[in-house]
């Protein structure tokens, strides 16, 4: 594994500044932001991934086919998940929300970390552990197992339900995609944080932002996905980096 590459204090300022005067920011974050919350990244090497090949256990027609071999994947997830905690970087987003400076949080992650750490404004294109849902007949069930026994039957209809996440080849929630662009395209400066960009459609966020003229600031071990979108880069863990770039950007808000 590469090292992580060095925080670059003119970076720093510029990103800070940025975020001080902005007037609507967003944040869009992926897997690593939650790497040090414990939940590896599936696309690594030590990631669900390479234990469960997506194409083999993670798309929504294996659910309909088979959903006891989606479900030994689903545990496999909960267990990740269920034990995870936020870290600094989840309540440094917090806070700028707390405190005027983030508008809301565009998440690809299941975890609930973000509102576990306090972001009251959280839209998760990719759903989320919490509860049980029925991909037939779309009843839900928010008090639901996440982590049963065997496959949990909808009372509704008695068909396989699942957590409310969205598996290969599923429909993103309409509802949650149609804000989300919304928030991208009112936005003048989004942070990237903790993603390759590798999954459509959550990976054109960026430049529907930066085409209606936001600035971007990308937050990553190794940044460069944007690079030709002329981000400023912060290179760093993001537990690191995003309470660094809070205590900055305040000290620029200081009247």
């Amino acid at each position: 594994m590469f090292p992580p590459a060095p925080l670059d204090p003119e970076a720093l300022e510029r990103a800070a500044r940025l975020l001080a005067d902005a007037h609507s920011v967003v944040a869009f974050t992926g897997a690593g932001m939650s790497v040090e919350s414990g939940i590896p990244d599936f696309r690594s090497d030590d990631g669900l991934w390479r234990r469960f090949p997506p194409e083999h256990y993670a798309t929504i027609e294996v659910f309909h086919q088979n959903p006891d071999r989606v479900w030994t994947l689903l545990r496999a997830m909960g267990e990740l998940v269920k034990h995870a905690v936020p870290n600094d970087g989840h309540r440094a987003l917090a806070a700028m929300e707390a405190e005027g400076m983030l508008k809301a949080v565009i998440t690809q992650n299941i975890d609930g970390l973000h509102t576990k750490a306090g972001s009251q404004q959280v839209l998760e294109l990719h759903g989320t552990w919490r509860g049980l849902h029925c991909s037939l007949c779309f009843h839900v069930d928010p008090g639901g197992e996440a982590l049963p026994d065997h496959t949990p039957i909808c009372p509704r209809c008695g068909g396989p339900m699942k957590p409310p996440i969205v598996l290969f080849n599923e429909d993103l929630p309409q509802v949650v995609v149609t804000r989300a662009w919304s928030l991208a395209a009112e936005a003048d400066l989004m942070l990237v944080i903790g993603t390759s960009l590798a999954v459509w459609p959550a990976s054109d966020l960026p430049d529907v932002a930066a085409g209606n003229g936001a600035a971007l600031v990308e937050v990553n071990d190794r940044p460069g996905a944007l690079r030709y979108r002329q981000a400023v880069e912060l290179g760093g863990a993001v537990a690191h980096v995003l309470p660094r770039l809070l205590e900055r950007a305040r000290s620029f808000r200081q009247p």
